[in-house]
């Protein structure tokens, strides 16, 4: 454990703690999270075996992206992990057809929570409501070609998903 006084811990606060919360909103794209994330690193740090001629900013930064990247796989597994309970639950409670809309709304509400809330808009536009590539650019005020990146940058991303 680091053994340090409250005055050279504010002063370490005040030089990374800036630096750290930065990484931590980076990687995490969530405010508080970053916040905790960043609490983390400095009681991690703390808590270890450095001593004072140890503490420089890379290992802030190198311990924030361990921290934020571990969140980022253990909120990745918990989500899995409710999916998979969830999935148990549609299959003792609906009809087969039933169970394929619920399983396709499951998998769109995952794609389309990492996505930007206009990819939502242009798909639905154009997979749902039927629109051709210019109504929809021009519904979303966008160009054709836009339209037609972001929608192929959708099919990449759910492939993921849907290949898993």
């Amino acid at each position: 454990m680091v053994n340090i006084s409250k005055e050279e811990f504010e002063h370490l606060y005040n030089k990374f703690g800036p630096m750290v919360l930065r990484r931590c909103r980076f990687l995490l794209k969530d405010d508080l999270k970053a916040q905790d994330a960043m609490q983390d690193v400095f009681v991690r740090i703390l808590e270890s075996n450095y001593g004072k001629q140890d503490l420089c900013s890379s290992l802030f930064f190198t311990t924030a992206t361990r921290i934020c990247l571990n969140q980022i796989r253990s909120d990745k597994y918990r989500n899995h992990l409710q999916i998979e309970n969830l999935s148990d639950l549609i299959e003792d409670s609906f009809s087969t057809k039933q169970k394929e809309i619920i399983n396709v709304s499951l998998l769109l509400d995952t794609i389309f929570s990492q996505r930007d809330s206009l990819d939502k808009e242009i798909a639905t536009l154009y997979y749902v409501d039927d629109y051709t590539l210019e109504e929809t650019a021009a519904k979303v005020k966008m160009s054709v070609s836009g339209v037609r990146k972001r929608l192929a940058g959708l099919k990449k991303y759910a492939e993921k998903y849907v290949g898993e």
